[in-house]
């Protein structure tokens, strides 16, 4: 068990390397569950070369665009290291798993 809380959603990819805008993050939230910078090009280049692929993110910060702070990288940075332990052991298990 890996003790990893999984959710299901709309995953909008924003051009980097940029953060949003309260107004983008308001329009986005009309439509989406989760916005980021990253998964979506690698996922269109898999499906142009006929590549199966499966995709996991791990969302960094929260925004709430009528509660916005200022993005601070080193928290950010925190919580992306936190993740890293779960992931690699979820990876290595799937690995292991194709054998």
């Amino acid at each position: 068990d890996f003790k990893i809380t999984l959710h299901e959603g709309i995953y909008v990819a924003f051009m980097g390397p940029n953060l949003e805008t309260r107004a983008e993050y308001r329009m986005f939230r009309n439509f989406a569950d989760a916005v980021g910078m990253s998964t979506v090009p690698e996922v269109i280049v898999c499906n142009q070369m006929n590549l199966p692929c499966a995709a996991i993110s791990v969302l960094t910060d929260e925004c709430d665009p009528d509660n916005l702070k200022p993005a601070e990288l080193k928290e950010i940075l925190a919580v992306a290291s936190q993740a890293e332990v779960k992931m690699t052991s979820l990876f290595l298990a799937l690995i292991k798993s194709l054998n």
